[in-house]
């Protein structure tokens, strides 16, 4: 299961897999950072999710650069935000107040549900 006040890197098809059915599972929010190692804005944000899934403990975060295509994703980085292994909303780019934004909007719709 993904660690809390960390974003869970799923290095492989099936630890994606595993992790992101346990996350469905949990009824949390789940975002999604799709991501590339040679991709410089992938690398911009990534210190900035870090930081946010230390302070939104009540979040699951994770990476991955492996299962892009099943998702459409075309650009990197692209944020998916998963309620119940639902995709309810999205982020392209680094743009951190907008990802600040739709999380925060996602993750009070999750307590209030």
């Amino acid at each position: 299961m993904a660690e809390e006040g960390l974003v869970t890197e799923c290095q492989t098809v099936e630890l994606w897999s595993d992790i992101f059915t346990k996350a469905s599972e949990s009824k949390k929010l789940t975002v999604v950072d799709f991501t590339a190692t040679w991709c410089p804005p992938c690398r911009f944000i990534a210190p900035i999710l870090a930081d946010l899934a230390k302070k939104m403990t009540h979040v699951i975060f994770l990476k991955v650069d492996s299962v892009s295509e099943k998702y459409d994703v075309e650009a990197m980085p692209t944020f998916l935000f998963f309620k119940e292994g639902k995709i309810v909303d999205r982020v392209v780019g680094a743009k951190k107040d907008e990802l600040v934004a739709k999380i925060e909007q996602h993750a009070t719709q999750v307590a209030s549900a």
